[in-house]
Order: structure tokens, then C-alpha cells, then sequence
């Protein structure tokens, strides 16, 4: 019987070189950075976020959670990504999304909202073709481009794991045709488990083999010893960052408790089927005492 990987447990983070040095000794697997660039809420953009993660840490996998793709030329993707990917010794793992809730970012960049998924589902192939750093012609519709090189190739070879994120069908059928990977956001463990079976369904419909797969969850999450502060502070979190009210909704979006609540909610992600947990603290103020909480008692709990 083979035998399933074993859990990596991700953080997202403040990519400055204290707070990179903390969580790099602490037992994190993998550091993530994400970003827009013009959405109601003041936030960095994610490249940026992720060149500046490159230039603080050291030794984990570093990643986007997410890059919106379709806002991007996938030339300039390509090659950012190329030379961070050299410069980490091969350690970036490329999240990327469609977007949508935030329609001034497509009007910001002048991309039509409904090609978003045409676009993704193009560039990921575009990525793939520059990444092998050979002369390429390619003629889809988005991105049409004429003996262009890239180079120097990634580390990784055939460039860095591409890992799609999403909510619907779509974005899971284009997990599995075309991704590295899955990492759903805002989802309860029991639907991630659905979502294995289906995207496990699309790739067998495609004839395609998920071995090496990563099967990745972002997972909002806010620990404390009060459970009710733990609570309320995600869902406070969460409603300011998507303007509407989390408290009903919290179990099915988040998970947020004492230590002992968070370490059962993840855990249920895990027997959901989950190998890679992407924890992205959700608090304000009280940030860096959650992320304490949980490098100290959730991530050691999962381990065991």
C-alpha cells in the first residue's frame, strides 16, 4: 500500500525579515504572500509581495496565495517568476486564481471580466512553454506571440508547481487539466472532500494521471485561548475583508476557536484530504499573538 504524504503545514505572512526569520525556525513548511492590485481594500500586489518573501527567507517553499493570472501578461509572469525561482534555489510554488469580486481590478488593467477564465486557462499553457527556456511560437487567442525566449530556465525543472485556486466546478476542472495542484479558499472540510471526488473525476475523464498532485487548503484561522474572542475576531476579520457578515457563516468558512477547537477543525481538512494546509491568520491587532498561538500549540498538535 503506498503511503499518503505526509501534512506540511503552511503560513501566510508579512514578508519582513523578522517575521520570516521567526516563522522560518518555528516549523512552518512554506511561507505565502498574496496581494491585488486594485481592490476596495488598501493591499500590496503580489509579486512584489512574493520578490520581497525571496529576499527574506532562507529555506521554505515560498508561494502566491493567489496571483490573480488573468491580469498579467504571462510573459512577464514568466520571467519574474523564473528568476525568483533561480534565486530561491527552486523554491517557489506558483498559486494562481481568476479573480472577479473585485470588478475595478479588471477595469484597472483594462481585461474584460468574462475572458478571465479563457485567459487563465491560456496562460497556464503559456507559462509552461516559456518556463523550458527554448524559443517558442504560440498562436492562442489571448496571448499569440512569435519566436520568444526566456531564459534562463526556472530552477525546478519545467519551471515551479502552477497550483490553481478556487470555488466552483470550473476552477476544479482546471485543477485537474491543467494545475500541479488544488487550493480552495473559504471551504468547509466536508465540501474540500467533495471537491477531491470531483476533480479526481475530471482528470480521470481527461486520462490524466494525479500522481504528484498537491492537494493544498487556504484555511482562514484565528486561535486563543477565550474561544469566543477567537471567534469573533475572525469573523471581524473576514467581514471587513469581504464586506458582509461572517458570524452565521464562520464554521463553514473558517475555522476559529481555543487551541484544541482549531486543532480538530484542521485536522478535519486533513481526513478531508488535505496534504498541504495554508493557515492565513485572521486578525488584526491581535496578529501576532494568533500566529504565536499557532506556531506554539496548533502546527506541534497537527504534527502528532
Amino acid at each position: 500500500m503506498t503511503q499518503a504524504p505526509a501534512l506540511s503545514v503552511g503560513l501566510v505572512c508579512e514578508p519582513t525579515a523578522s517575521a520570516v526569520a521567526e516563522l522560518e525556525t518555528g516549523g512552518v513548511d512554506s511561507l505565502w504572500v498574496g496581494g491585488h492590485v486594485a481592490s476596495p481594500n488598501p493591499t500590496p500586489e503580489a509579486m512584489v509581495q512574493l520578490a520581497r518573501l525571496a529576499a527574506v527567507s532562507e529555506r521554505v517553499r515560498i508561494g502566491t496565495s493567489i496571483l490573480l493570472l488573468p491580469l498579467y501578461a504571462p510573459a512577464i509572469v514568466a520571467k519574474q517568476v523564473a528568476d525568483i525561482d533561480n534565486v530561491t534555489g527552486g523554491r517557489v510554488t506558483l498559486g494562481v486564481g481568476v479573480g472577479g469580486e473585485y470588478e475595478g481590478e479588471f477595469r484597472a488593467c483594462q481585461i474584460p471580466l468574462a475572458e478571465r477564465g479563457s485567459r487563465t486557462d491560456e496562460a497556464i499553457g503559456v507559462l509552461r512553454a516559456l518556463w523550458t527556456g527554448e524559443e517558442q511560437t504560440l498562436s492562442g487567442p489571448h496571448f499569440p506571440m512569435e519566436s520568444v525566449r526566456i531564459h534562463p530556465a526556472p530552477r525546478q525543472p519545467g519551471g515551479p508547481p502552477i497550483v490553481v485556486a478556487g470555488r466552483q466546478p470550473v476552477a476544479m476542472r482546471r485543477a485537474a487539466t491543467l494545475g500541479d495542484g488544488w487550493m480552495p479558499y473559504l471551504f468547509s472540510a466536508r465540501r474540500y472532500a467533495e471537491s477531491v471526488s470531483q476533480i479526481e473525476g475530471f482528470a480521470a475523464a481527461a486520462g490524466r494521471d494525479l500522481a504528484g498532485f498537491e492537494w493544498c487548503a487556504f484555511v482562514f484561522v484565528n486561535a486563543a485561548a477565550d474561544r469566543q474572542e477567537a471567534r469573533q475576531g475572525a469573523a471581524t476579520f473576514l467581514g471587513g475583508n469581504y464586506r458582509q457578515d461572517f458570524d452565521a457563516m464562520l464554521d463553514r468558512v473558517a475555522v476559529a476557536g481555543a487551541v484544541d477547537d482549531v486543532v480538530a477543525g484542521l485536522q478535519a481538512y486533513v481526513e478531508a484530504g488535505v496534504r498541504h494546509l495554508i493557515l492565513a491568520p485572521a486578525a488584526r491587532e491581535d496578529r501576532p499573538a494568533v500566529v504565536r498561538c499557532l506556531l506554539d500549540e496548533v502546527v506541534p498538535a497537527l504534527r502528532e
